[in-house]
């Protein structure tokens, strides 16, 4: 344990459960279904709205191997080669191998997917893929539909949720073993201001960390509290510097920061062009895929066209669609563009790419436990071996659905007993609380990242986000007068800190790889080295908070707990 917390005030209500699940996306609310299936008590807490997090976005779909022909072995090949050597195969396998059924269940829970005329699920090709797998809905509009069949399902199973809620800490007992988590809840409810949910198992599915980024396809609630909570209750995390640029959102400016639309891997998956702005299609030749190449080879490849041209932006060609296939397949992206002043039909794209996915984070088994006794992660949150060093398209939500289901089976087997907090965390002033953020921080800590650890990386470039981010830290920690600077806690101040623990760890990995992986591209180090770089880089914060880079010694993952 770090006995690192965030200064915040002490809890002035607390409820308690046997498991409480932080993140309301597939992951989340697929575990929270299935532990009060088991007859646990649950309580979801969720940061917005249950409907609000980034599963709502997924537009591609879901994939497995549902399709005539196909095999999970054929399914774990291509993830495989999208992992370039970093994939976990055993977790791999349990992957592909259980997420057929999973999605059956799915289904059984109430998700509709797009069928063909004969009633068959619809199956459509993405990057990376060498079969039609992915299962889609409403066309682009997957994730929405799934959100929404879960949403559905936990409101009629009356499971107790806490919304508008960001998780701060978490609580242990006195062995150290988790015993529950510290929250505040924005706005008036049953439940106001800083508060407990005390329980022996917490789950982690808090979704990403693209907010740490100026540019990003997450929604605003992704700043990485998850990946910050587990750091600072000493767990360990892993393979943080492979965050997945997708490389087809939309072009809305060189200074358009924030959240931004994405343009969905179906779209080239049914045919659509990558084309400078002389109509030329580099894709081809390129790789044997051409746009359907995984995705972190697509991102450098307009990255590198980019450059070559002076161009701030590439196109994406789909005018061949006609009017009736955008309006059928893909109503929410021809609606974005649109709305943004783009007509598909008539005209290209433009596009560039943004921060999409961690491939990364709190380091689990295949039962979703993590380095913190009765502490579990699941989703985008969790780093399970699965990804590797680049997610193959369309695998997050199954990765949701398969681990969650193995995570509530975990919990409802072992049915640890409830357990006091060994102290509640302390108000402001407490030496063990790390100094807050001022929330001005979070703009100056999302342009460094994306200067110097975003898609095009340099050991010149990450040195200096290093110095930048360490710059911030020293600065909040100063002592003046008074001693540190005196920040109001609140929602702000949270997420700034948050962003800037997991931007320091991200930089610290990215430094020590010297070498291009998968997303990971360093443009000084342009050649793979599997004999050095075939390592996962595990972190973890010290209780002075520097993160410490531990490389393993081979492409395995060490236990989770010393005696498995």
């Amino acid at each position: 344990m770090t006995g690192i917390r965030l200064t915040a005030p002490a809890p002035g209500w607390a409820i308690d459960a046997d498991v409480v699940v932080v993140g309301s996306g597939v992951a989340g609310l697929t575990t929270a279904l299935r532990c009060a299936a088991a007859g646990l008590d649950t309580v979801v807490v969720t940061k917005a709205r249950l409907d609000d997090g980034s599963t709502r976005w997924a537009q591609g779909g879901i994939a497995a191997a549902l399709g005539e022909g196909d095999t999970p072995e054929q399914h774990l090949d291509d993830t495989l080669v999208a992992g370039a050597g970093l994939c976990d195969e055993e977790a791999v396998r349990t992957l592909v191998t259980e997420g057929p059924d999973a999605v059956r269940r799915l289904i059984d829970t109430g998700a509709h997917f797009d069928t063909t005329d004969s009633g068959d699920i619809a199956l459509t090709r993405e990057g990376g893929h060498h079969r039609r797998r992915i299962a889609h809905a409403g066309g682009d509009a997957t994730g929405a539909e799934i959100s929404r069949a879960l949403v559905g399902a936990v409101r009629e199973a009356a499971l107790h949720t806490i919304e508008n809620a960001l998780v701060l800490d978490l609580l242990t007992d006195a062995e150290g073993r988790t015993a529950g988590v510290s929250l505040h809840v924005m706005g008036e409810g049953q439940h106001d201001g800083v508060g407990a949910v005390r329980a022996p198992s917490v789950v982690l599915a808090t979704g990403g960390m693209g907010q740490v980024f100026s540019a990003t396809t997450n929604p605003p609630v992704s700043t990485g509290d998850g990946v910050a909570l587990a750091l600072r209750a000493g767990a360990e995390v892993s393979d943080l510097e492979f965050v997945q640029f997708h490389p087809t959102v939309l072009f809305l400016g060189a200074d358009s920061e924030g959240q931004q639309p994405l343009v969905s891997e179906a779209v080239r998956g049914e045919g659509a062009h990558l084309v400078d702005g002389d109509g030329v299609r580099f894709m081809l030749g390129r790789h044997e895929l051409a746009e359907l190449a995984p995705r972190d080879i697509v991102a450098k490849a307009i990255t590198r066209r980019m450059h070559e041209h002076g161009a701030e932006h590439m196109y994406l060609d789909a005018r061949h669609f006609g009017a009736a296939m955008w309006e059928q397949r893909f109503p929410t992206i021809l609606a974005a563009c649109r709305s943004h002043g783009i007509d598909p039909v008539t005209e290209p794209v433009p596009v560039a790419p943004a921060a999409h996915y961690a491939s990364g984070g709190v380091r689990t088994d295949l039962r979703g436990r993590t380095t913190v006794p009765g502490l579990y992660a699941c989703g985008e949150v969790a780093c399970t071996g699965v990804h590797g060093a680049n997610r193959l398209a369309s695998n997050s939500l199954l990765e949701g659905l398969v681990f969650a289901e193995r995570i509530a089976a975990d919990i409802a087997e072992a049915r640890p007993p409830r357990n006091e907090p060994a102290d509640a965390p302390g108000a402001a002033g407490d030496t063990a609380t790390a100094p807050l953020l001022a929330p001005e921080a979070r703009t100056a800590i999302q342009r460094t990242m994306t200067r110097g650890a975003g898609v095009l990386r340099s050991a010149d470039s990450l040195a200096a986000a290093a110095e930048e981010l360490e710059a911030l830290h020293r600065d909040a920690a100063a002592d003046g007068p008074a001693g540190p600077k005196a920040v109001v806690p609140g929602v702000d101040a949270w997420e700034a800190t948050n962003l800037l623990l997991v931007s320091r760890v991200l930089v610290a990995a990215a430094r020590e790889r010297e070498e291009t992986r998968g997303c990971h591209w360093r443009e000084d180090r342009p050649d793979r080295d599997d004999a050095h770089g075939r390592r996962h880089l595990v972190v973890r914060i010290a209780p002075d908070r520097t993160p410490v880079v531990h490389r393993t010694e081979t492409a395995a993952f060490p236990p989770v707990r010393p005696s498995d």
